[in-house]
């Protein structure tokens, strides 16, 4: 009796030097997670990098730290790609090194950090960078947090919004090239909320100036209303998808938007339509970061006829990133640009409207 094959024949013709990216992955990963790979590559390339999808970025793990926000996320921002970003503190802190100009450096996993210790080195993993990289980084930031614009309450968006301008002008007037993540979100008006400000060197500057006087407050209602309101903007124009890469608080701040407007503020609505996961955390240990799209759906995260538009790659970001950024540089054109942080006034008075 004959069966009819579920997909078509494994034959990936043999490997030569000169291959592109996108023909590596579309011809050669062909299962396991290699597969999934592909599919987030393919996923972005024909659905989400059409007009008409907004995509927001969960970032966690210590990827600027290792580069990867001056040669990935960069080029995704600059290229519309991406339309507005959840990260942690640390990821954004550690970018703004880059557009300083001061260095890190590769380094062992096995380095004995006794002695890094000892000659002022701070390690993160196989990285290491001198201690007064964090002071002067930790100065830069003070600085600019007593600057008058700064001398009130707001949203993380806005704070980040504002430095950017900072690192934009130091990496220009020191000729770095377009180094900060920041910066080119800045440049792009990409909204960039963090979930936990105070969770980073970022938040302890800020606590340490508000100890002497200074009027600059994180406002967390401000981020959770603001983020709510994009997705909610996007879904009355369009299609909403989650690229998550890790999981953490960045994830779930990404996805929550979705039961702030189903469930808390009572808007009618069905979840994210798209979603892709880059990560190295299990399901069933019941932790948020390893959570699957279904289980998503439960929460209203996820549109459930969405559930065939989502894919999961249990990967290293730093091995993925890379791929997916050079796959879609290849098979994509730019994209025109939404500049949510120019909008996020009347999407917040949509949100009003409609929770109202």
């Amino acid at each position: 009796m004959s069966r009819d094959p579920a997909g078509p024949a494994i034959a990936p013709p043999p490997l030569s030097g000169g291959i592109s990216v996108k023909d590596l992955v579309d011809n050669h990963f062909t299962a396991y997670n290699a597969a999934r790979l592909k599919e987030a590559c393919q996923l972005w390339a024909r659905r989400l990098a059409q007009p008409g999808v907004t995509v927001g970025l969960a970032l966690s793990g210590a990827l600027t730290p290792a580069g990867l926000g001056a040669s990935c996320l960069v080029p995704l921002v600059q290229r519309g790609l991406v339309d507005y970003i959840v990260s942690t503190g640390a990821n954004l802190y550690h970018d703004a090194h880059f557009a300083l100009g001061l260095s890190l450096h590769r380094s062992s996993p096995f380095a004995d950090d006794a002695q890094l210790k000892q000659k002022g080195l701070v390690r993160i993993y196989d990285i290491v960078m001198d201690f007064e990289v964090l002071l002067k980084t930790d100065a830069f930031f003070r600085k600019v947090m007593q600057a008058p614009e700064f001398q009130r309450r707001m949203g993380s968006d806005e704070f980040h919004f504002l430095a950017g301008r900072y690192l934009a002008q130091r990496q220009r007037l020191l000729g770095l090239g377009e180094v900060s993540l920041l910066a080119a979100c800045t440049e792009m008006e990409v909204p960039v909320f963090t979930a936990s400000p105070g969770d980073s060197s970022i938040g302890m500057n800020a606590a340490a100036l508000a100890l002497s006087g200074s009027e600059f407050r994180w406002d967390p209602s401000s981020d959770v209303n603001h983020s709510a309101a994009l997705v909610l903007a996007a879904k009355r124009r369009g299609q909403s998808a989650a690229v998550i890469l890790g999981g953490g608080a960045p994830k779930n701040f990404l996805l929550q938007t979705e039961p702030h407007l189903q469930e808390v503020l009572g808007i009618a609505e069905s979840g994210h339509d798209y979603y892709v996961q880059v990560t190295d955390a299990r399901p069933d240990t019941g932790g948020l970061s390893g959570a699957t799209p279904s289980e998503a759906v439960s929460w209203g995260k996820i549109d459930p006829e969405g559930l065939a538009k989502t894919v999961v790659c249990y990967s290293d970001s730093t091995i993925a990133l890379p791929l997916i950024t050079a796959y879609l540089l290849e098979a994509v054109e730019p994209k025109e640009p939404q500049r949510l942080y120019a909008r996020r006034e009347e999407a917040l008075e949509l949100l009003q409207k409609e929770a109202g």
